[in-house]
């Protein structure tokens, strides 16, 4: 049985670095339509792909994403 995942952003600390979106292996984030309070379009997560891998929370330099597992 594969693990499911999930992940957390904290929109306001996000600054659109894009790099959560490079080392996802599930194509799992995506930059979002909407703007945070700085002016960014924040990472959004993608829930149907995740499987709580942890890379991006690992590479975010802002801290921002938290990984779940089941």
């Amino acid at each position: 049985m594969a693990v499911a995942g999930m992940i957390t952003i904290d929109k306001a600390l996000c600054k659109a670095c894009e790099l959560c979106i490079s080392v996802c292996p599930d194509k799992a984030i995506q930059l979002s339509e909407g703007i945070n309070y700085k002016g960014y379009h924040p990472a959004e997560f993608i829930n149907e792909r995740c499987r709580g891998c942890a890379l991006c929370a690992l590479v975010c330099p802002e801290v921002a994403i938290e990984v779940y597992r089941e």
